[in-house]
């Protein structure tokens, strides 16, 4: 009898401890791959060459893993002498792929930095090139991201440029999950370009880390906020780092129990409809404009590691 007794509770713990009980009890969660700065972040320092086989690679991988993505797009980045075709081609790629792009401005112009007049000229300057190959495809540009998540100084630039976004026929993409891919990439592309394996490993480690501390501070930080998690929107951006290892990164993602949306579907979700009056110098994400609009100013955020920005420091500093 105790012999049958202790079998049965040996495999009750055998069921609550196995993956497959782990797995069942992971919360199910939803995110939307956004990726900025199209057709790459860095393309001014890139050939065309590059960007093609950057651009085949990262879309390759989102492809097979029927991941579907909004692409960002500044076009001034389209319009480096002798490569403007092959810089086209790579932005049509991202449609021809079965994704879609959205206006990231023209040349990623702040609303904060620039006013309202010149950052309403950008936005139109920066749809020639995305509505003619979106109607190739017999789609309409429908979505906005704003340059450094600057929404806005005051209230009042903030409103007009909503409401002007709204005119245009713009859905503003919103930013719920950022963990600073681009200040990894810049240092990244360099290991890279030197052929430095070992650094590259580092980075993409510590990348990959950071990314898995920033998810987890905001789901905490959403369901303290606004009491749920909301179907999330990740900022990703176009870059070397990200071709080579996104299909890491979207594994960490999957980990957590998320499944991924298209924006469309995360934009249904009601917390982008709650009070949002966030203002401010800097752009942050959604999560916080809701915490500071509730006066509940954000805190613990994961620190991000300062040998990145040292190394990313010395990488923009004036060569002698």
């Amino acid at each position: 009898m105790r012999f049958h007794f202790f079998l049965v509770i040996y495999l009750l713990l055998a069921m609550v401890l196995s993956p497959a009980s782990r797995a069942a009890d992971q919360p199910t969660r939803e995110v939307a791959i956004t990726i900025d700065d199209l057709p790459a972040g860095s393309s001014s320092s890139m050939s065309a060459a590059t960007l093609l086989d950057m651009t085949i690679k990262l879309l390759t991988t989102l492809r097979d893993l029927k991941i579907p993505v909004v692409g960002f797009v500044n076009e001034r980045k389209l319009y480096k002498f002798g490569e403007v075709d092959d810089r086209i081609k790579a932005l049509r790629m991202w449609l021809d792929y079965g994704f879609e792009l959205g206006n990231h401005t023209y040349s990623h112009s702040s609303l904060n930095q620039v006013g309202l007049q010149a950052w309403e000229d950008d936005i139109v300057q920066g749809e020639s090139v995305i509505k003619l190959l979106l109607a190739e495809h017999n789609m309409k540009l429908r979505y906005f991201r704003h340059p450094y998540l600057d929404t806005g100084r005051d209230l009042q630039t903030r409103r007009q440029a909503e409401a002007f976004l709204a005119a245009r026929g713009y859905s503003i993409a919103p930013v719920t999950l950022d963990a600073w891919d681009w200040m990894y990439a810049g240092v990244y592309e360099d290991a890279k370009k030197r052929r430095d394996t070992a650094l590259q490993d580092e980075l993409t480690k510590s990348y990959l880390s950071y990314s898995d501390q920033v998810f987890t501070y905001a789901e905490q930080l959403a369901k303290q906020t606004i009491g749920y998690e909301p179907k999330q929107v990740l900022l990703l951006h176009a870059n070397q780092l990200e071709a080579d290892h996104i299909g890491e990164l979207l594994e960490v993602l999957r980990k957590r129990g998320y499944h991924f949306i298209t924006l469309g579907d995360a934009l249904g979700d009601q917390a982008y409809g709650l009070p949002d009056t966030y203002v401010g110098e800097e752009g942050t994400g959604w999560i916080d404009h809701w915490a500071v609009t509730l006066g509940k100013p954000p805190q613990g955020a994961p620190v991000f590691p300062q040998w990145v920005i040292d190394r990313s420091k010395v990488l923009h500093q004036p060569q002698p």
